[in-house]
Formats: structure tokens, sequence, C-alpha cells
């Protein structure tokens, strides 16, 4: 819940303090994807897939997923002129993060963004509602 409760801003950000004082934002809270008992933080996989050279847009949401509980699912938008398959990103994935982390589905295409260009989660969110576990 965001506002503002025992003198705090609870803003739904999740954070932690650096030793050198400064405050780096983890994740937002219902952005953690928990896989099998393992949080996974949506922002660390995009960042990695970000690192790919084909990949414009990359947006992690969770899959809900019968034996795992949730598993990460990858929104990708390529650069112009630039393929990539689901087997190249996902050893990309795997040679830079725990296997348990890497996306378990990919979905190729245009990513949602509002007006000021950032992704809507929560469009991709009711969007992986609708897909069936043949996609995976």
């Amino acid at each position: 819940m965001n506002g503002y409760a025992g003198g705090w801003l609870h803003t739904g950000d999740l954070a932690v303090v650096e030793p050198d004082g400064y405050v780096r934002i983890k994740d937002r809270s219902k952005d953690v994807i928990i896989s099998g008992g393992e949080n996974i933080s949506s922002i660390e996989v995009e960042d990695v897939l970000h690192r790919h050279p084909a990949v414009d847009t990359a947006a992690v949401v969770a899959k809900p997923d019968a034996k795992w509980g949730e598993v990460p699912c990858a929104f990708i938008e390529l650069k112009p002129n630039t393929t990539l398959s689901d087997v190249e990103l996902r050893q990309f994935c795997r040679d830079q993060m725990a296997g348990y982390k890497v996306p378990r589905l990919w979905i190729f295409g245009p990513v949602p963004k509002n007006a000021t260009g950032k992704v809507q989660k929560v469009l991709l969110r009711e969007r992986i509602k609708t897909i069936g576990e043949a996609a995976a």
C-alpha cells in the first residue's frame, strides 16, 4: 500500500542503503517474482536482457506456474534490423545469471509504453494471464 504510515512514505519500492550512504532501488514490491521459494528481481533480469546488443526494450513479469508458483516471463522488443531467437537469448542470460532467474517464456514484439515511454507492466501482467501453457 502506498501512502504515509508511521511517519514514513510507503512507495512500494524495495531499496538498499549502500555503504557510501546512497540508496539504490532494487525493484518494486509488486514486481518481485517468487519462483520455487526464490525471490527474483525483475529489474535484475531486465538489466541483463538490456545488455544484449539486439534488445531495445525488455520487460519481465511473473507468469503463474503450477509447479513453481511463478516463473519469469520476458517481453522483448528488438532494435530495428536485428534478429534474435529465444534460444540465443536464453543462453545469453544463462551465461550471466542463475538458471532459476532466466525467463521461461519469451514474447517478442512491441512492448506497450505510456506517453512518456515508460513500460506499462500492468498491461503485460494482464496479457500474461491470457497466455496458455502452450506458449511456454
